[in-house]
């Protein structure tokens, strides 16, 4: 999320105090209850207007593949929606578009999610189509082998002819060397070639339990309603035991690695991947933190850093950006790219870079720019309370990864916390060639083929 003006951050951070009120608050008004086969219900209540979000949330997400099935996890999101014994194919969304709701899903690394946002009325319906797809999903042969040609077809759109995806795509595989990060959620060709309908069987019987989910919902309700309502729906699912969960970390990296990826682009692109933590102790933990600090100081508004002066000032980049997420269940990489300007090439992106972190490594931050950094990172974070969907949203991912969505006003004061000192040291730890992967994408002549897709077939993006 960017904020537009530099007075702007600057109110934001004299506010900050009024602004973490406003978190704890909202936090103050989230009930949870765990239900008798182990289904968390997580309720946030918001009465500004009449509707409501229902957000379940599974924690199987890519990581949990095995060899030979990468996309399994993404494939059983489609299949979601291919029925029950008492919902035909393709009435889920029918239904609840009729009565003047939306609905979606989405598959991650780590977690796999369905939505529907309606009238606070309709509750009851999102509940009971819901909880009938956890338990009663008809998987067949003929709707599988629909299905996974129309996953392959996105994989074909989204990745295999889209270059900067497709880098990513290597980048990841050649960054993680053992943990499951390294495949893509939506798998290998040669994987999605040869799944079946029963590996998507399996999936769903090993992991759409309620024991492995958390059911979020947000919005015009209360509390002690909604736990009767997730009772009466979802509360006569059995539990049942999860397969065991191999824990993968990932071995260090002894040098740099760089690849080259060539593919029908316009333009070249570089990106610079550091292997760095994630938050697991968000009380005892403060590199994320900084982490996170640090990539607000560099592309966190219109005066960071390589913004300023890789674009503006030396012309060296068309646009440049640094990126890194604390939350996940799996090790971060905290990723700098940038595209050349016209009459510039990569090689002189990678050497602004590299210089910009020389510089930050040994002259660390101001004051002034550690200010406008804290109040880029905590307005993104507090605006999204803004959201219905997105409190939802954020409560579901914190529990999906394994932390609490009461962490999280602990999270803002801790990025407030982070002193200059700390982003100058996580920058001399972590900004190192021997944690380094870099991709360069070298672009091919385009073909010219119009681009088609049926997108109204594809679910979760």
């Amino acid at each position: 999320m960017r904020i537009p003006t530099l007075k702007y951050l600057l109110t934001i951070a004299v506010l900050w105090p009024a602004m973490l009120l406003f978190a704890v608050k909202a936090q103050a008004e989230v009930f949870e209850k765990t239900l008798g086969n182990g289904l968390k219900v997580i309720v946030k209540e918001d009465h500004r207007a009449p509707v409501i979000v229902q957000q379940i949330w599974y924690r199987a997400g890519s990581m949990d593949e095995n060899i030979g099935v990468t996309g399994i996890a993404h494939v059983l999101e489609h299949m979601m929606f291919k029925g029950t014994k008492s919902v035909p194919v393709g009435q889920f969304s029918k239904r609840i578009s009729a009565a003047g709701g939306r609905e979606n899903a989405f598959t991650s690394n780590d977690y796999t999610a369905y939505f529907q946002q309606l009238h606070k009325s309709k509750l009851p319906l999102a509940m009971q189509l819901e909880s009938d797809r956890m338990r009663n999903l008809h998987l067949t042969e003929t709707e599988f082998s629909k299905e996974i040609k129309v996953v392959m077809e996105e994989r074909r759109m989204r990745t295999d002819d889209e270059p900067r995806a497709l880098m990513n795509e290597k980048l990841m595989a050649a960054a993680f060397q053992e943990h499951p990060y390294r495949t893509p959620v939506i798998g290998w060709m040669n994987d999605l070639e040869t799944l079946s309908v029963n590996d998507a069987k399996t999936w769903y019987k090993n992991w759409y339990v309620p024991n492995n989910a958390t059911l979020v919902v947000a919005g015009d309700v209360k509390a002690s309603e909604v736990f009767a309502l997730a009772q009466r729906f979802y509360g006569r699912i059995p539990a049942r035991s999860l397969p065991g969960r191999k824990h993968f970390s990932e071995p260090p990296q002894l040098g740099v690695k760089r690849i080259v990826v060539k593919a029908p682009a316009q333009l070249p692109h570089l990106v610079m991947a550091y292997h760095a933590p994630t938050l697991r102790d968000p009380e005892k933990d403060w590199q994320p933190y900084a982490l996170q600090i640090l990539a607000g100081i560099l592309d966190g508004n219109a005066s960071a850093r390589l913004n300023k002066t890789l674009v503006r000032e030396k012309q060296l980049a068309s646009n440049v950006g640094a990126e890194y997420d604390a939350t996940s269940r799996g090790p971060s990489l905290f990723m700098l790219e940038g595209t050349p300007s016209e009459g510039k090439n990569v090689t002189e992106i990678e050497d602004g870079l590299r210089e910009q972190i020389a510089i930050l490594k040994r002259d660390g931050v101001s004051e002034d720019e550690l200010k406008r950094a804290k109040a880029q990172v905590t307005a993104s974070e507090v605006y999204k309370l803004d959201s219905l969907f997105y409190q939802a949203m954020q409560i579901g991912q914190m529990e999906s990864i394994g932390l609490s969505y009461k962490t999280i006003p602990l999270i803002l004061k801790k990025l407030q916390a982070v002193t200059a000192q700390q982003v100058q040291d996580v920058a001399r730890e972590f900004l190192q060639d021997d944690q380094l992967t870099m991709a360069v994408l070298e672009p091919q002549p385009l073909s010219g083929k119009p681009k088609q897709m049926n997108k109204g077939a594809i679910h979760g993006h």
